[in-house]
């Protein structure tokens, strides 16, 4: 799969461009963000309650969510979804603008993560909408890991809202989507709940690797002892420079054998990431690739992560004999 980025030693974390001057024709710039509550409240007399609810989500791991759970009574569009499209360093278009401006409900990950999105809400605003942060329901504040959907439990978090907000919006539709709920989490998302439970019976305490924080909420969910310094985790992660002693520590990790797996995010393999790849490979360290978006970007949220999982449940079954 092709990084992100045109540089990947490089993951810039910086401003929004100005938008262009086609966007600020079609919107309105307003000083109000989509922070502080985990939702936004619409007055009850402005919601559309003809068709179906128009959805969009920033990042299509979450549209993918809020797409099921929403069924035949909801329009979902993924602002990003090409793999190739970077999420934090992300140009809104004059398209992504209407796009905004229609809908009923938005999906954002916050956290720094789609610094883009409460910019481009708060330059179209409509009477009505609701707007769900993911790092405000979830209580991670800025500075914090923001791949919130590698935490199973945000992520069961961030499906008792949605469903709130789809009743919320379109209370004619309740039992319904009351119904699409229980069907998504004992059937669809059953496989990944299982298998998060039968690795971490399995391998619990087992020491990995990674190239960066992307991993770090999935490899506490799985008790996993995840030995990278945070600090090199974090640097990676942020496009930040590498300390000497974390890059040596790590480099020591994979050298050493003291990591029985490495995970990377294949997304953003900088050049300190593909060595550390190449080490753990000449190592017979085996080694794990994770996205940041579905891959494919056809897949379900659940289809994807369960893919990643069993890969990470046969490299520790490779690594420990067991």
């Amino acid at each position: 799969m092709s990084p992100f980025r045109a540089n990947p030693a490089v993951r810039a974390r910086s401003p929004l461009l100005i938008l262009t001057s086609a966007l600020l024709l079609v919107t309105t710039l307003l000083t109000a963000g989509c922070g502080g509550s985990a939702t936004t409240t619409p007055p009850a007399s402005s919601v559309v309650s003809t068709g179906p609810l128009r959805v969009v989500a920033a990042e299509n791991f979450w549209g993918s969510v809020a797409a099921q759970l929403g069924g035949n009574r909801v329009a979902m569009t993924a602002i990003i979804s090409n793999p190739n499209t970077d999420p934090h360093d992300y140009e809104p278009t004059p398209a992504d603008a209407r796009t905004i401006a229609q809908a009923q409900f938005v999906i954002v990950n916050g956290i720094g993560y789609d610094p883009w999105a409460p910019k481009l809400l708060a330059a179209n605003p409509t009477s009505g909408r609701v707007i769900l942060t993911v790092g405000d329901l979830v209580g991670v504040k800025a500075g914090g890991n923001p791949h919130r959907w590698y935490s199973p439990s945000d992520v069961h978090k961030v499906i008792d809202q949605i469903t709130a907000d789809y009743k919320q919006l379109d209370p004619a539709g309740a039992a319904y989507y009351d119904a699409q709920r229980a069907t998504y989490l004992t059937k669809s998302l059953a496989p990944y709940t299982d298998l998060i439970a039968t690795i971490k019976a399995k391998y619990a305490g087992t020491p990995v690797g990674a190239s960066e924080s992307i991993v770090v909420p999935m490899a506490q969910a799985l008790g996993l002892d995840l030995i990278t310094p945070p600090g090199f985790l974090n640097a990676i992660s942020e496009g930040t420079d590498v300390t000497a002693s974390d890059k040596a520590t790590a480099d020591a990790q994979i050298k050493n054998k003291e990591i029985k797996v490495y995970i990377y995010n294949t997304q953003n393999a900088t050049p300190d990431v593909q060595a550390q790849v190449d080490a753990a490979k000449a190592a017979g360290i085996p080694i794990v690739s994770v996205t940041e978006t579905l891959a494919p970007e056809t897949s379900t949220f659940q289809d994807w992560q369960v893919a990643q999982l069993r890969d990470l449940q046969a490299a520790l079954a490779k690594a420990t004999g067991k």
